[in-house]
């Protein structure tokens, strides 16, 4: 067994979710290290669905412990409810959960600096699910934020509330903001969620490294993906933070010689949510073909995601940021009724052919992807459970998308349920796993 890294390759809703679900039984901790509650992992265990926006997917194995480093943004009030929810489902949270001491808090006024930035009229519009992270990180990088530590702190936290709250209402006041905020309500409000959560909250960055140093496995868990990176992603199209393997270290505080895999995670098409650049978008009612098959719509929004064909060119970016050891591609069963496949296989911008990424987004927008066609397997996959019974035709994506991008195809998941995933013998993946 090993410690690894389980990360979105693409733009986010890969499937994450699923995989650390049924990874984490090999596991003794799973730890969530980047993101708030925009981002959501849904996991079927027979009929019941849960949705998952802050706490890692590992709570759902009895004895594993779950994790939300430091390089997480909480919302108490929705961490709250996501706690309830999940006991009111018979799992025993409280002796499974640890939260980071230095992880930043959200605020509802954070919320409200994010609406009016996105409505400012003279901004592009990133999209976001305006809940307030991009806010509480800007906060955390201008280094006036509340930790957790400062949050279960009875003596210090109110002082550093009230200095945030003037912050905020200036900051109002030079964006003429109507809305009443009660900051005296709010907090009486984190007073309350303060002792629900204060037995939880620990240095997770040494709670996590004596766990390695004693022999226990770890796997780290990413919520969005790749390429809604604030470094390496389609900026300013991206999230707050470092959703790609090197956020794994920052915002869990363990050493990169740690790790000893990274696995990505990809469908075997491409989504991504909200604006921004998309090569291999798929227009029209082919695009909402796959969208129905595929039930793409946001876990935690609801939101329709835009559909493409798998993209090569941004799955070999992606790989070479991150170091891929191994890949998994999910939702192979969307595919099962298409005649034909295309498959991005490059770029071109103004006829010349792209070997790189673009860095900024009016290059991007001007990518006209080059399309190979491969042929539908046209049988049903969903459920298949063992590799040899995979069609034939259906291998043979699998294996020309690995080929195409170097990374070896490790586990194939064909269906929403924990045992609708095969992992590939002698693969690298299952090495890692034991």
């Amino acid at each position: 067994m090993a410690n690894i890294i389980v990360l979105g390759a693409q733009w986010g809703d890969e499937g994450k979710g699923k995989i650390v679900d049924l990874f984490s039984e090999r596991f003794d901790l799973v730890v969530r290290y980047q993101g708030g509650h925009n981002a959501g992992h849904t996991v079927y265990i027979g009929e019941t669905k849960f949705v998952l926006k802050l706490i890692p997917s590992g709570i759902l194995r009895p004895g594993v412990k779950a994790v939300i480093g430091n390089g997480v943004v909480i919302d108490p009030a929705a961490l709250m409810d996501e706690i309830a929810s999940l006991e009111k489902a018979g799992i025993n949270v409280h002796s499974q959960l640890v939260i980071s001491n230095r992880a930043h808090v959200i605020f509802p006024f954070h919320r409200m600096v994010e609406q009016v930035s996105e409505a400012r009229a003279d901004r592009v519009a990133i999209g976001t699910t305006k809940r307030g992270i991009g806010p509480c990180y800007e906060d955390k990088i201008g280094r006036r934020g509340i930790r957790m530590a400062d949050l279960v702190s009875p003596q210090g936290f109110e002082h550093m509330y009230r200095m945030l709250c003037e912050d905020k209402m200036t900051l109002a006041t030079a964006f003429k903001v109507s809305e009443q905020i009660d900051f005296d309500k709010i907090l009486e409000q984190y007073r309350q969620f303060t002792e629900k959560l204060r037995p939880l909250v620990c240095d997770t960055a040494i709670y996590v490294n004596h766990a390695i140093r004693d022999g226990k496995n770890v796997l780290f868990e990413g919520a969005q993906g790749t390429m809604l990176d604030v470094d390496h992603g389609t900026y300013p199209f991206v999230t707050s933070s470092n959703a790609s393997a090197g956020g794994a270290c920052t915002g869990s505080g363990v050493a990169p010689t740690r790790i000893n895999g990274i696995i990505g995670v990809s469908k075997a098409y491409i989504t991504r949510v909200g604006a921004g650049p998309f090569p291999s978008e798929i227009e029209g009612e082919a695009g909402e073909r796959i969208r129905r098959a595929g039930n793409e719509f946001g876990s935690v929004t609801g939101r329709p995601r835009r559909c493409g064909w798998f993209d090569v060119p941004l799955l070999k970016y992606t790989a070479a940021i991150n170091g891929f050891d191994s890949m998994i591609i999910t939702k192979l069963d969307v595919l099962d009724d298409l005649d034909e496949i295309p498959v991005c296989i490059g770029y071109t911008i103004n006829g010349i052919a792209v070997s790189e990424m673009p860095a900024t987004n009016e290059e991007v927008a001007k990518i006209v992807p080059v399309y190979e066609i491969l042929p539908g397997w046209k049988t049903l996959t969903k459920g298949i459970t063992s590799l040899d019974r995979i069609p034939k035709k259906a291998m043979d994506y699998l294996k020309f998308l690995e080929e195409k991008t170097g990374v070896e195809v490790g586990c194939v998941s064909n269906g929403p349920e924990r045992n609708e995933t095969i992992i590939v013998p002698g693969s690298s993946l299952a090495r890692l796993l034991g």
